[in-house]
């Protein structure tokens, strides 16, 4: 069964964190993914927007993919249904990213068991922002 890392391992692996590619970034200011963003880029991260459609969110240009994202990414923000959570983390591994944030009420054992056998930083079922800011902020 899958564990997330405890605080110190969470406040250490964020503190070297820069660049952010969020999954699933909407443009609408009402939604979670947004909200989440924007709270991020305000606190100093690079927000690198992946979703089909859309040409910029938060000022910064997006991207249909994260195959299409240039350069590697420190970490991937998760805002996907859970059944699509295994290919978000197949795009992380061969990104080079180094850690996988699936955000709260996303829930996938098998992904993320498979982006930690990847050597990739994991965090489950919990709100980067809130973690964010209780241990950071």
């Amino acid at each position: 069964m899958f564990r997330n890392p405890n605080d110190d391992e969470v406040r250490s692996f964020l503190a070297g964190v820069r660049r952010i590619a969020v999954v699933g970034l909407s443009p609408k200011q009402d939604r979670p993914s947004f909200r989440v963003s924007y709270y991020l880029q305000a606190e100093g991260f690079t927000i690198v927007p992946v979703r089909p459609g859309v040409n910029d969110v938060l000022g910064e240009t997006a991207y249909p993919t994260l195959a299409d994202v240039p350069g590697s990414v420190d970490l991937v923000d998760v805002f996907r249904r859970a059944e699509e959570v295994g290919a978000v983390v197949d795009a992380a591994i061969a990104n080079g990213a180094r850690g996988v944030w699936i955000q709260s009420g996303i829930i996938n054992e098998e992904a993320a068991a498979r982006a930690r056998d990847a050597g990739l930083f994991v965090v489950m079922d919990r709100c980067l922002m809130v973690e964010h800011a209780r241990l950071l902020g």
